[in-house]
């Protein structure tokens, strides 16, 4: 019987060690355990085109920027994430008055960054509020430059002096920008739509098609100035030409008239009695016509000529 005892005390002094020692193995895994998610829940990874913000009981105390594996401190920091690429912000719709007092409708785009993330977080406190900031100086700046201009300036492009408007547009908000420290830089502004007012649509659309008639009126009397002042240089072309043809043909003609009497005083010379027969035939011929009767007396020398006598 004692021996009996003595065997059922060291199995309960057994099982008592391996109950014990398996409490504590499993207490060292669970801790092991907890101790593992603490630390992997704690790292973190920075990735390219991003800032990681560390807040330390809502305080900034770290911002990373560099790309690469990094760690918090367990429930007393907390980590957010902010872009560090370029984004696009589209700009809400707005109205405006332009320099000839036309109403019109502007639509915006904004190409921006984050430059200094610890300044665009005390200022600004977050994206939106940044980009809320960013679109009323983008407002107040293109209202200020549009209204300079007029209308027929901003929408045709042959008239357009806006050339180097998204520059200065662009320059004035990032000093407005970098006035309140808001840490953010606009790359670019675009003016990406102009539309009128729905009541100023028929009006402006009926006065621009009044301007083109009267522009097409412009261009036909231009034309038929030009056309009106061809014809009359033609002319003045056409009688010079004329004038030094006649000229000339008078120049021609006398030249030859001369060298005809030329030539017949010379022929003449050689025979006067021909001669003075021949101008007297001449004479008659145009004196007398089919009906005219002469009547000469024998011994005249135009009878003795008809008659034949020489002498």
């Amino acid at each position: 019987m004692a021996d009996q005892n003595v065997i059922n005390s060291n199995e309960k002094t057994g099982g008592s060690f391996s109950w014990r020692k398996y409490t504590k193995l499993g207490l060292f895994l669970i801790i092991l355990v907890a101790l593992l998610v603490l630390i992997f829940t704690n790292v973190f990874i920075v990735k390219q085109g991003e800032y990681k913000v560390v807040r330390q009981f809502g305080e900034v105390v770290k911002i990373i920027k560099e790309p690469g594996l990094n760690y918090k401190i367990p429930f007393v920091q907390s980590v957010t994430t902010l872009p560090k690429y370029q984004m696009t912000y589209d700009v809400s719709q707005a109205e405006i008055n332009t320099k000839d007092k036309k109403r019109m409708l502007i639509d915006n785009y904004a190409i921006w960054r984050i430059e200094d993330p610890k300044k665009m977080i005390s200022n600004a406190r977050s994206l939106d509020a940044a980009e809320s900031r960013m679109e009323e100086f983008i407002y107040s700046v293109v209202r200020s430059e549009l209204g300079q201009l007029d209308y027929d300036e901003i929408i045709n492009d042959e008239k357009s002096s806006r050339g180097s408007l998204n520059d200065r547009v662009t320059a004035k908000v990032n000093e407005l920008l970098a006035g309140g420290n808001y840490g953010i830089m606009v790359t670019d502004v675009r003016m990406k739509r102009t539309d009128l007012p729905a009541e100023n649509e028929k009006s402006v659309f009926t006065r621009m098609i009044s301007e083109r008639e009267s522009k097409a009126q412009e261009y036909l009397s231009m034309g038929d100035a030009q056309k009106n002042r061809i014809i009359a240089q033609t002319d003045r072309n056409v009688q010079e030409i004329l004038a030094k043809a006649s000229a000339d043909a008078e120049m021609i003609r006398g030249e030859g008239e001369g060298e005809a009497a030329k030539v017949y005083n010379q022929s003449f010379s050689k025979d006067p009695e021909f001669y003075t027969m021949f101008r007297t035939l001449e004479s008659y011929k145009k004196t007398i016509d089919g009906e005219t009767v002469i009547v000469l007396p024998s011994n005249s020398p135009y009878a003795r000529m008809l008659m034949g006598y020489t002498n």
